[in-house]
């Protein structure tokens, strides 16, 4: 599909920008952040394109250092209201792409990573056990247990039932089961300094957040 041809809509919760033909959409926009993360059958060269356009309307300005490739991209943007990043991963029949705009308003204590490292909470939205593996740790969740990653963010506390770990930058698959469900495999990509909830959707469907 030509670039041209991949409509534009807004996430409601972000205000941010996505292709129309996504499968799984998740967003956040908090006093620090802005973000939307989408799993998309379009081609990673498409959803690249569709990006740069959208973001270039928007007046963002494209950072030197940009890495693409066949399999992943990663974009700085420099906005007026923050600076920005976009990162694209294609992994099987589907483009995973983030991105994210960070504000000005200094983050809380309790969602601040460990410096150099990527702080990961984990929240259960369904009513089964869910069993969570990501680096070689394996994580089990209760249901319900830590379902309101984003309302412990915003009210610059943690969730007490959210269990997080903290991981180095990079690249990392995440397996996900629920009781009823097939295993679900992803892959996502972290920087250093950086705060994500993961949660475990309907169907076991994992749910990336970024949230700082």
């Amino acid at each position: 599909m030509a670039t041209d041809d991949v409509v534009a809509e807004l996430s409601e919760a972000a205000g941010l920008p996505l292709p129309r033909r996504w499968r799984v959409t998740t967003a956040n926009n908090s006093p620090f952040i802005k973000s939307v993360h989408l799993e998309t059958p379009l081609d990673l060269a498409d959803v690249l394109g569709f990006y740069r356009a959208e973001l270039s309307k928007r007046g963002w300005t494209e950072n030197d250092g940009a890495v693409v490739e066949p399999d992943r991209a990663m974009i700085a943007f420099t906005t007026a209201d923050g600076p920005a990043l976009l990162r694209l991963i294609h992994q099987e029949d589907r483009t995973i792409a983030d991105l994210s705009l960070r504000k000005a308003t200094a983050a809380n204590a309790g969602i601040l990573p460990t410096p150099g490292q990527v702080r990961l909470m984990l929240g259960n939205d369904t009513d089964e056990e869910a069993v969570i593996t990501i680096n070689e740790q394996t994580i089990t969740l209760a249901a319900r247990a830590g379902r309101s990653l984003t309302d412990g963010a915003d009210a610059k506390r943690k969730s007490p039932d959210s269990p997080q770990i903290d991981l180095p930058p990079g690249k990392y698959k995440v397996t996900l089961k629920v009781a009823r469900s097939a295993a679900q495999d992803r892959e996502f990509e972290v920087a250093a300094n950086e705060t994500w909830g993961l949660l475990v959707g309907p169907g076991g469907v994992p749910l990336p957040v970024h949230l700082y």
